[in-house]
C-alpha cells in the first residue's frame, strides 16, 4: 500500500512542531489513517483493490478501484470507515470506565476519533456520508440527478460552517474545511478503473486450498475467501460437483464480468 504525503500536510506537521502541537497532529494523522484502513479492509472483503493513502491538510483518502459496485456495497464501503471511528470513541470510553487516570493520556484520541465521525457523516460529497446519501438516492432516481442534488448540499454546508466561524467559533479548520467542501461541490470525478487480478500472479510454494461453493455463487462470494498465502482451487456443488476452476481461471473470467455475476 502506497502513502503519499500532500506538501500542505508537511508544511502543517512543520507548523505543529514549531508551535508545540505535534502530538496532536500525529494523533489525528493516525486517526485519519485507521479511518481510510477501515475502507481498506471492507473493500478487500468486497473484492476490490485500493492502491493507495493521501494524507492531506484536511484528512486522508483512499484510492480504490470499485467499477461496477453495487449501491448496497457502496453504502457499506462508506460507511466502514466511520465505523472504525466509532469502534475507536467505544474503546476509549470503555477504558474510561474501567481505568479512569488514562483520560489525561487519551482524551485527545476519543476527540479526533469524535470530530473525524462527526465530519464523515455529513450529508456532502466528497465525504462519506455524502457517498452514502448518494447510492441510496440512486435506488429511488438516475445516478447523475443523485450526484447533483450531493455537490449541491457542499457550498451549503461551506456557508454553515463560515458563519459557525463568524458567529460562534473562531477555529480556523472551520474556514479550511468550508474552502475543502466548495472546491469539491465542483471537482471533476476521476474515472474508475475495472482491477487486473489476473496480474496477482500466485508465487511458489503456496499450499493449495480447495474451497467449496454452491453452483449460484458469485465471483463476490468467491473472492471472500481469497488468501495471500494459498493457491485456491473452487469446486462447485449442487446435487454433486458441477466444476472447478482455479484461481488463476477465476481471475480471467473477471475481466469480462462483473463481480455480482455468477460464476457458472
Amino acid at each position: 500500500m502506497k502513502i503519499t504525503l500532500h506538501p500542505l500536510f508537511i508544511a502543517l506537521g512543520l507548523a505543529s512542531a514549531i508551535f508545540g502541537g505535534l502530538p496532536v497532529f500525529i494523533i489525528y494523522a493516525l486517526t485519519a489513517l485507521l479511518h481510510e484502513c477501515g475502507h481498506i479492509f471492507c473493500a478487500s472483503r468486497m473484492g476490490f483493490s485500493c492502491g493507495k493513502i493521501s494524507l492531506m491538510p484536511y484528512g486522508a483518502s483512499a484510492s480504490c478501484d470499485t467499477e461496477g459496485i453495487s449501491p448496497a456495497d457502496e453504502i457499506k464501503l462508506a460507511l466502514a470507515g466511520p465505523c472504525v471511528n466509532a469502534l475507536i470513541c467505544v474503546a476509549t470510553a470503555g477504558l474510561w470506565w474501567f481505568y479512569p487516570q488514562t483520560y489525561a493520556y487519551t482524551d485527545t484520541v476519543f476527540s479526533a476519533s469524535a470530530v473525524m465521525l462527526t465530519i464523515n457523516l455529513l450529508p456532502a460529497y466528497p465525504l462519506d456520508g455524502g457517498r452514502a446519501v448518494r447510492s441510496l438516492l440512486s435506488l429511488f432516481m438516475p445516478v447523475k440527478t443523485a450526484k447533483i442534488i450531493l455537490r449541491a448540499l457542499s457550498p451549503v454546508l461551506a456557508l454553515a460552517f463560515v458563519l459557525i466561524f463568524v458567529f460562534a467559533y473562531r477555529n480556523l479548520s472551520l474556514l479550511t474545511f468550508a474552502v475543502f467542501l466548495l472546491f469539491s461541490a465542483f471537482e471533476r470525478e476521476v474515472p474508475l478503473s475495472r482491477i487486473n487480478f489476473s496480474a496477482k500472479k500466485p508465487k511458489r510454494g503456496k499450499e493449495i486450498k480447495h474451497v467449496m461453493l454452491s453452483g449460484d455463487s458469485t465471483f463476490k462470494d468467491a473472492l471472500r475467501y481469497l488468501d495471500s498465502s494459498k493457491y485456491l482451487i473452487f469446486q462447485f456443488y449442487s446435487d454433486g460437483m458441477l466444476d472447478e476452476i482455479t484461481e488463476d481461471e477465476l481471475y480471467g473470467l473477471m475481466q469480462t464480468k462483473s463481480i455480482y455475476d455468477k460464476i457458472i
